[in-house]
Order: structure tokens, then C-alpha cells, then sequence
């Protein structure tokens, strides 16, 4: 029997109380590709950086061609041949694509670096993952799937064995995506071991020899080519049956009803989603026919008080209609209507005044100010507004974030304490809190990935205080999740988008994790007729 090239053994990780991986087991032989599925939070991310020396497991051992290891440095899993690609690829701009390849191992010759001789075996290289550019040209200036294509090309430089494809293609189009999977191929043929993790199960259907999926740390299942069907797959990653036919359902009811004078303070509710009133409502975000670049044309509505997720795979389109809503990003044609006012902002201030807010994505790059105390990232957009005779109104302000500062939860809740030291979920509630104190007015709020990056007890925490805003003050909620668990949690009804389009909806008892899922993959790859029908 081959010795697999790559054996992963009990693999064990806790961050704090959490349990990120629990006896985690994953054999990937050479000449294998080997999917690795499961919602966000499941534990992909943390089996890749303990595989890639960035984590240490607690427990379980790694092996990699025959040796065994019980953790790893980023130094050791290069040597003993890891190749990680992530999503964020670590090619240099600025660099030509041989530079890239051997940055970090030039190859010298009395001190001088031997350009040719590297850019002669990159050529070997390239020709090996059958990329289209030259060893000389600039990385920055080539597509993403020959960036792409440069990255393994630098891996395969270090001899790697065990190649690690993380989301490879949620930034190609889709010709590029096409090269990719003929790329992939080719390596296989070649002997690596490639584990590709993705959300696309069109992609595990023609490339994957084997599955595994994950589902709160632990494997949920486990299959070959020939032993599994995409029903059995979209269980394992939610946990739950799909459901054979879903009808149509309702919009989810509560308990009681939303109150008619909005408080000044937010107060957590004791519900995570607040309730919905069965009367007709008002209209609070009105969008016809929005279009934009790669998306569109696009209608929705929402109501007061009425939280609303938009669901689809990585590149459905889900960032840029938030994006386009308030004018971070140009649209080409549609109507956006805030209660009875038709607004058409161009740039975000002009959303901000018709009352429209986002919080991004990515809160690092887009939202946080790292140096600044965190009661000025809370109140920033607002200090103009509470200013008196040109003079900052230092006390009104400190008022306003104590009380901000407990509807969040904010721990510690240091006003001048850098917005740098707090962890990623208190960054969050910072950010959050621009636009749910009382000194803003905001009507319509768009989150982008509201809890990316944020640990279990402060997700909870932000979910509170969104389903707060919602019903005390009638806000309406649109948001943009790639985590079924947190539509389910938060959402009364689901847009689901795909190729830049909503093209479903599911609300009530129909919102589950796993019709989520099944719909997407549905609406990304429509199931094949069968001999009896439409599958």
C-alpha cells in the first residue's frame, strides 16, 4: 500500500473556551485531490494553519511524507513540503513574476543575484502549471488567474508535495476558473496531493477524488468520487435534511409588537430576532432595477423594523449591491427609494444623509481607525453634529459612548483606550456603534459579513443589538452573510443571489441551513434531468 503523503491523526485546537477542531483525521495520498467543505466557522481555516505552522495544535499529530510531527513552524511545513495558496495571495506587485517565485530564495553568485539562471527555471515553472506570462513580467500588471498560477508556481519551486488550495477561485471570473480546474488536473497527474477547500460543489464534482467535510470542528463526513451525492454533501455541511419541496413560507412572527417611539438608548432585547407585526407595514428601503458593475438587474424591498440576509457564494454579487447602495461604488441605472424619498447618492456622504449606513467587511481596511481612542471611532461621523460653537462637545460625546458602550457591550469599555487594543469582536461593536447611538438617524443599515472574524460570545452580543435597532427603532436591516447558521439566527427572510441576481427568497419555516445551502448550489450549478424529471 502507498504511504499517503499527507496524514493528519487526532488533530485537536481550543481558543479559549471554543473548540475549534476536535479530532480531526484527513489522508490525502499523492495524485489525489481532496475536498474540504463546510460552512464558515466549521474549522477549514484553523486545519490549514495548523497544517501551515501558523497555529500549534493542542493535540493530534501531522504527517507529511512518512514523518510525523505533533506541531509545525511556517519554516518546518515549507521543509517538509506544505504549500499553502490563500485567498489573499502573497505575490509582490512590484516584483517581475521570477522575483516573485524566488523571493525569499534568490539565488546568488558572489553576492549578486543570478537574474538569468531564475528566470530560466521559472520558465520551467510556468510551462509546468501551464501559465501564459513571462518570467519578466510584472506580476501587478497580469490577471488574477495568472497571479494565481504564479503563486503555485513559486510553491512548486520548494518542492512541494502537499499543495493547499484555499478558495482558489472566488476572484476569477469564469473562463479563469475553467484554466484553474485544468491546472489542478494536471497536477494531480503529476503526483501532489492537493486538498482544495471551497463553497462551490460544482467544482467538487468535477475535480474532487475524495471528501471531507467539517462541521463544528469535527468530520460530519467522509466519501469518494463514486460514494456520494450533493444531497449527502449539503447535509453534512448544515447538519440537517433537505427538504424535498419547500413551499412557500411566511415571514417569521413574534411576540408582541414593535414600539411606536423609538428610545434614545438601545436596550438588548431578550429575543434574538425581533418580532414582525402582522398589520400592513411601511416601506423603509425601496431598490428597482439597480444594476451596477457584475450585478444586476436587482429589486428589493424592505419594511421597518424588518431584518432582511442576503445569501450566495463567494463572488455572487452580495458585497457589491451593498456597495452600490451607498455609493462606495457607481450605479449604471435603477431607483433607490428611503421611505417616500427617492435619493440618488454618488458618494457615501450623500447616503449618509439620506439616511442609508454600511458597515464593511472588512473592518481593518474599511472601517476601523487602529491609533484613534475608541470613543472617536464610535462617534466620528457624529462630532460635527454634537459640536457647539465650532468646540468639540467633549462631555455630550462622553455621555453618548458610556450609554453606547453598554447597549453594545463593550469590553472595556475605556474611551480612550486605542482602538487597536480591543479584539476583532470589540472593533466590531465599535464600528456598529457609529450608527446606533443617538446622535445618528439612520433608516436603512447594510452590513457586509456582520461577525466575520468575531468570536461566538461577542457574535451573539452583535446580533442583539442589530435585532434591537430593528425593533425599537424600525430600522431596516439588509445583510450579507456567507454563514447559513447567522442568516437563520438573524434574518426574517433570505434574498438568495447568484451571478449579481436574487434569484429566490426563503423566509419562515422554509429558512433553514440546510435549504440554504441547497438553494444556492441549485441556483450556481441547476441539477441535470433525471430519466423521471428535473431532479
Amino acid at each position: 500500500m502507498t504511504q499517503p503523503t499527507l496524514r493528519i491523526r487526532g488533530l485537536g485546537k481550543s481558543f479559549g473556551g471554543v473548540r475549534a477542531l476536535d479530532g480531526v483525521d484527513l489522508t490525502v495520498p499523492a495524485g489525489q485531490v481532496h475536498a474540504l467543505l463546510g460552512h464558515n466557522g466549521a474549522g477549514k481555516s484553523t486545519l490549514i494553519k495548523c497544517l501551515g505552522g501558523a497555529y500549534p495544535p493542542d493535540t493530534g499529530t501531522i504527517e507529511v511524507g512518512g514523518t510525523a510531527y505533533t506541531r509545525l513552524s511556517p519554516r518546518e511545513s515549507i521543509a517538509a513540503g506544505v504549500a499553502i495558496i490563500f485567498q489573499t495571495l502573497s505575490v509582490v506587485d512590484s516584483l517581475t513574476v521570477a522575483e516573485n517565485i524566488f523571493l525569499g530564495q534568490e539565488w546568488t553568485r558572489y553576492g549578486t543575484v543570478h537574474r538569468r539562471a531564475q528566470e530560466e527555471v521559472a520558465a520551467g515553472l510556468l510551462e509546468r502549471v501551464a501559465a501564459t506570462c513571462s518570467p519578466r513580467d510584472r506580476v501587478g500588471g497580469l490577471p488574477m488567474g495568472q497571479r494565481q498560477l504564479v503563486e503555485i508556481a513559486k510553491a512548486l519551486s520548494r518542492s512541494a508535495s502537499v499543495l493547499v488550495l484555499d478558495e482558489p477561485t472566488a476572484a476569477l471570473s469564469g473562463p479563469e476558473s475553467d484554466a484553474l480546474a485544468e491546472r489542478v488536473e494536471h497536477l494531480r497527474t503529476q503526483g501532489l496531493a492537493i486538498v482544495y477547500v471551497t463553497h462551490l460543489l460544482a467544482e467538487v464534482e468535477r475535480l474532487a477524488d475524495a471528501v471531507t467535510v467539517l462541521r463544528d470542528g469535527r468530520v460530519s463526513h467522509r466519501s469518494t468520487a463514486s460514494g456520494r451525492t450533493r444531497r449527502e454533501l449539503v447535509e453534512a455541511i448544515a447538519g440537517a435534511t433537505v427538504p424535498l419541496d419547500r413551499g412557500p413560507g411566511d415571514r417569521r412572527q413574534g411576540r408582541g409588537e414593535l414600539r411606536d417611539q423609538p428610545p434614545t438608548t438601545l436596550s438588548p432585547p431578550h429575543d434574538m430576532k425581533p418580532p414582525l407585526r402582522r398589520r400592513p407595514r411601511r416601506p423603509r428601503l425601496t431598490v428597482t432595477a439597480l444594476q451596477g458593475p457584475g450585478f444586476g438587474p436587482v429589486d428589493l424591498d424592505i419594511e421597518e423594523g424588518e431584518i432582511v440576509g442576503m445569501y450566495g457564494l463567494i463572488g455572487a454579487g452580495r458585497t457589491r449591491i451593498l456597495e452600490t447602495l451607498f455609493a462606495s461604488r457607481p450605479a449604471a441605472a435603477g431607483t433607490i427609494r428611503v421611505g417616500d424619498r427617492t435619493v440618488t447618492p454618488t458618494r457615501p456622504a450623500d447616503a449618509l444623509a439620506a439616511g442609508i449606513a454600511l458597515v464593511p467587511g472588512d473592518r481593518r481596511r474599511q472601517a476601523v481607525f487602529p491609533v484613534l481612542s475608541a470613543q472617536d471611532n464610535a462617534l466620528l461621523p457624529s462630532v460635527s453634529a454634537l459640536a457647539r460653537h465650532g468646540a468639540r462637545a467633549l462631555r455630550a460625546e462622553r455621555r453618548i459612548f458610556g450609554a453606547l458602550s453598554g447597549a453594545v457591550g463593550l469590553r472595556p469599555a475605556v474611551p480612550h483606550r486605542p482602538a487597536a487594543a480591543f479584539s476583532g469582536g470589540n472593533q466590531q461593536k465599535l464600528v456598529l456603534g457609529r450608527w446606533i447611538n443617538e446622535a445618528r438617524d439612520v433608516d436603512v443599515l447594510l452590513l457586509d459579513e456582520p461577525t466575520q472574524g468575531v468570536d461566538v460570545g461577542a457574535r451573539q452580543e452583535i446580533y442583539q443589538v442589530v435585532s434591537a435597532l430593528a425593533e425599537q427603532r424600525g430600522t431596516a436591516v439588509l445583510f450579507a452573510s456567507s454563514d447559513p447558521e447567522e442568516v437563520v439566527a438573524l434574518a426574517h427572510r433570505c434574498l438568495i443571489v447568484s451571478a449579481g441576481q436574487v434569484v429566490g427568497e426563503l423566509s419562515g419555516g422554509e429558512l433553514t441551513e440546510a435549504a440554504l445551502l441547497s438553494a444556492v448550489h441549485e441556483a450556481d450549478h441547476p441539477a441535470a434531468p433525471t430519466s423521471q424529471g428535473a431532479a
